[in-house]
């Protein structure tokens, strides 16, 4: 079972190259959206979301951020959910899990090369959707310097290296949905139940972190410090709950990791 292998098995299933090209198009309907709401003189509905999306225009720095914005409460958790939640319980669903596993190759190994190419996918899904919206918006709206509603300008250059960090802080919060998702990927075999799964609790996390009544014990969500990246963009940058968030996505992806191994280790699989 190489890597490579299991990529290309992969990357031949409909849903990694919709996932993938779905990635690559929100940042262009963005723009086209953008495009036909400046022909129209719409005032973008005023309030904070309006001026994120006044922001968005200024720079193809600002316009990556804005599309980083508004897909990474959902979009990139479903994602990520898909990837690391289908690889091994759609296996199960086809009945072919039996048929990997009589391959003289440890049931460890097996996982960890599903688990690696899951992650792989996942990681080019939030690339290809910077990578994507960097590239239309420089070059619709220019190299501008890097703009928030809670500091200063950053020049261009130092702005982009606190969008890769963005980037990074974002890959690593993504994690916890990855070990979540691959746990109920083990677990199940239906697909919908270990992606949606994973989806739900996420969603469930975010709630209930916003009931101030759960005091610290919000302190332990998953979601509690999924948006510290704003951090980045304060002058100076915060970097406060950016380890705190980083530390808890790794105890968690871990604790996800660990328990899916130990299941898949001793699980009597039938499909």
């Amino acid at each position: 079972m190489p890597i490579r292998a299991e990529w290309r098995r992969q990357w031949s299933r409909a849903r990694t190259r919709w996932a993938l090209g779905l990635m690559v198009a929100l940042p262009l309907i963005i723009l086209i959206a953008f495009q036909f709401d400046n022909a129209g003189g719409d005032d973008n509905g005023g309030g904070e979301f309006g001026s994120l999306i006044d922001l968005a225009t200024s720079g193809g720095l600002n316009f990556t951020l804005f599309c980083l914005y508004v897909s990474a409460t959902f979009l990139l958790v479903v994602a990520v959910a898909l990837f690391c939640g289908d690889t091994v319980a759609s296996e199960a669903q086809w009945g072919s899990l039996r048929y990997l596993l009589a391959v003289p190759v440890p049931r460890a190994r097996l996982v960890a090369v599903k688990l690696v190419v899951a992650l792989g996918y996942s990681g080019l899904a939030l690339v290809a959707l910077a990578g994507t919206a960097l590239a239309v918006g420089t070059a619709r709206y220019g190299w501008e310097p890097l703009q928030s509603t809670v500091a200063n300008e950053i020049a261009p250059g130092p702005g982009l290296l606190r969008l890769l960090g963005i980037l990074g802080y974002l890959a690593v919060v993504l994690l916890v949905v990855a070990g979540l998702a691959f746990l109920l990927s083990v677990s199940t075999d239906a697909p919908l139940g270990a992606v949606g799964g994973a989806v739900l609790v996420w969603i469930l996390s975010s709630i209930l972190d916003q009931i101030s009544a759960l005091g610290v014990v919000r302190n332990l969500l998953p979601t509690h410090y999924s948006t510290a990246w704003l951090g980045l963009l304060s002058t100076p940058a915060q970097f406060d709950d950016i380890v705190k968030g980083t530390i808890s996505a790794i105890v968690y992806a871990t604790l996800f990791w660990s328990l899916a191994f130990w299941r898949f280790t001793r699980k009597d699989v039938t499909s």
